[in-house]
């Protein structure tokens, strides 16, 4: 099975799903520095399945084994979102149950499932019977510190079929504040036999090895730390692999990095809604750099494209 192939290959480096974020475009760019796979933005299998021509354009991209993301909260709808994907070849299915956005939690999806402990296995059992590929699903520890089901779910989740989790170490009431606890993972290898990746606050190779030492992970997921950052999770994957040190891209190549970034978004999804979902991509670039700050504000008063080429020339020629 493919599954197997992306976890025989030494320690797993995985891009994280992130919704508006890992599209097509960034995807593509992760998957030419080097990573063991890349996961698509999540997809609402409601939408799916009514055939929205928004969603079906966030399957595309991406290179290498093609990993696609569902989300919902009705097993029906899930497992036809799941053929609809086999058919339309993804290689492996990934199963939501971590997003903590309230708008999905409304929904009753994402990590809201961590408390409907039944709805949660039905959901897998159903989209493991409708492929004949692998699914993997995602979750937190828990919706709260008072209810860290992780490891009960995660033992009925391999029973139900499911071939691998990736677990991001807070509960759903953390959302992304605090400190993501490695630890709760620690004995969970001994609760199941299937392999699980460690997800939260991964930011660098020192991170990624002393997250796999607490947890016992077979291999991490990485997602913020590689916002501006699309080198990071081959340097990451080289090193606790190889023992490789990769250098971080000189400022000129970073330059180069950033506009074939931002005219494959344009390409992608035309001129006007290219340019505003770029905005935040050029924040990300910039993040540390001095008069970051300034150029972030010209950049968002900006529509035409020479003018923001102009702009982002300028400032990178400032710093090399």
């Amino acid at each position: 099975m493919k599954l197997s192939s992306l976890l025989t290959n030494g320690i797993p480096v995985f891009l994280a799903p992130m919704a508006g974020v890992t599209d097509a475009p960034f995807r593509k760019l992760v998957s030419e520095f080097g990573v063991t796979a890349v996961v698509s933005e999540m997809i609402s299998s409601e939408a799916l399945v009514r055939n929205s021509k928004k969603t079906f354009r966030r399957l595309t991209g991406g290179m290498g084994i093609k990993i696609v993301q569902i989300m919902g909260s009705d097993p029906q709808r899930m497992a036809e979102s799941a053929k609809i994907n086999e058919a339309n070849g993804a290689d492996i299915i990934d199963i939501n149950m971590g997003c903590p956005v309230k708008k999905v939690v409304n929904n009753n999806s994402g990590s809201a499932l961590l408390r409907d402990e039944n709805l949660a296995i039905s959901i897998a059992e159903a989209v493991v019977k409708s492929v004949k590929i692998p699914v993997t699903l995602k979750m937190r520890l828990g919706w709260d510190d008072k209810s860290k089901n992780f490891r009960t779910l995660a033992k009925q989740f391999e029973n139900s079929g499911i071939r691998m989790l990736a677990i991001h170490c807070r509960t759903r009431s953390q959302m992304y504040s605090g400190t993501a606890n490695w630890e709760e993972l620690s004995r969970l290898n001994e609760i199941i036999k299937i392999p699980y990746l460690v997800n939260g606050d991964i930011k660098n190779y020192d991170d990624a090895k002393q997250a796999m030492a607490i947890s016992n992970a077979y291999g991490v997921m990485i997602g913020r730390a590689a916002l501006g950052k699309p080198w990071l999770l081959n340097q990451i994957l080289q090193k606790i692999n190889h023992n490789k040190e990769i250098s971080t891209p000189t400022l000129e190549k970073q330059y180069e990095i950033v506009m074939q970034h931002f005219y494959d978004t344009l390409d992608f999804y035309g001129v006007e809604h290219g340019l505003r979902i770029f905005r935040k991509h050029f924040c990300w670039y910039s993040s540390g750099m001095s008069n970051a700050a300034t150029f972030r504000e010209k950049i968002n008063q900006q529509n035409e494209i020479r003018s923001i080429e102009k702009l982002v020339r300028d400032f990178y020629a400032e710093h090399f």
